[in-house]
């Protein structure tokens, strides 16, 4: 009988930021939803996969970024297809951004004791920018600045530039190869269309994101793994590089600690409960 596995991660230290360039958000524990990064993985596990995460930063602070990503994919029984939806939300100020994507993979097995998934993803992306802005110079009516109007204590009558909420098509791409438990690699990008949002004279240019993701589990002994987890990412303007790396004893109790190369490191640690 194969048996389910229910990780339980929990960051006990560190930050996990959003790069200033990339519109995409970020999550320190990039290794544990490969989905939200890669089509190419949905169905190549060979098990029924769920994963949720959520972030909240600066929890006292009004229009503090916020970020939840939700996956889930299986492979089709009989079949080499794997399934997958990818939902997250991304809030930060007055910015608020969500996707919603329905993944494809033709997953052919057997390649070196592995499978490699190729696969496409298809869904919205929801763009909105709205909030009551304090402009530097009040009653300046600057029309790349969205706001609701109305009048402002100590700056008189705001602005009344229109916001901007759309939502358009989204499309990404990506190969993935794993072997379960101890290697996998993957090469994908996402908002392939780059689409330029715009509302009246508001806009918006999503970026084409691009990611190379891999990892390996090396058996130190009967009781003990080690796994390196690596994850470049750029969107062509700017990039970052998650360095992990994480040590299971027993298959069951797990540490590790990973470092987003000249912004943030964080400490991780989790359980994983087996059962029948």
């Amino acid at each position: 009988m194969k048996k389910l596995l229910t990780k339980i991660a929990l960051v006990v230290a560190g930050f996990s930021e959003v790069a200033i360039a990339q519109q995409d958000p970020q999550f320190t524990q990039f290794m544990f939803n490969k989905l939200i990064y890669n089509p190419g993985y949905a169905g190549t596990s060979g098990a029924v996969c769920g994963v949720g995460q959520y972030r909240k930063q600066w929890m006292d602070f009004p229009g503090a970024p916020t970020s939840m990503a939700f996956t889930a994919d299986m492979r089709l029984t009989g079949m080499p297809i794997g399934v997958g939806v990818n939902f997250m939300s991304d809030k930060i100020g007055p910015m608020s951004t969500s996707f919603f994507r329905l993944a494809g993979s033709y997953n052919i097995t057997k390649i070196a004791g592995g499978t490699l998934g190729i696969g496409l993803d298809l869904g919205i992306l929801s763009k909105s920018i709205a909030s009551d802005w304090i402009v530097p110079e009040p009653l300046k009516n600057d029309p790349r600045i969205p706001g609701s109007g109305g009048y402002i204590p100590g700056y008189g009558d705001a602005f009344s530039n229109p916001n901007l909420s759309k939502t358009v098509l989204d499309l990404g791409f990506g190969a993935f190869y794993q072997i379960p438990g101890k290697f996998y690699a993957g090469i994908s990008s996402t908002h392939l269309p780059a689409t330029q949002i715009t509302s009246s004279t508001l806009g918006y240019k999503v970026s084409r994101h691009y990611y190379m993701m891999t990892g390996y589990t090396f058996q130190l002994n009967r009781w003990s793994k080690l796994t390196p987890n690596v994850l470049y990412k750029t969107d062509a303007a700017s990039s970052s590089l998650d360095l992990d790396l994480t040590y299971l004893w027993s298959d069951m109790i797990w540490i590790g600690g990973t470092y987003r190369v000249d912004d943030a490191p964080a400490i991780l640690a989790g359980i994983i409960v087996t059962g029948k």
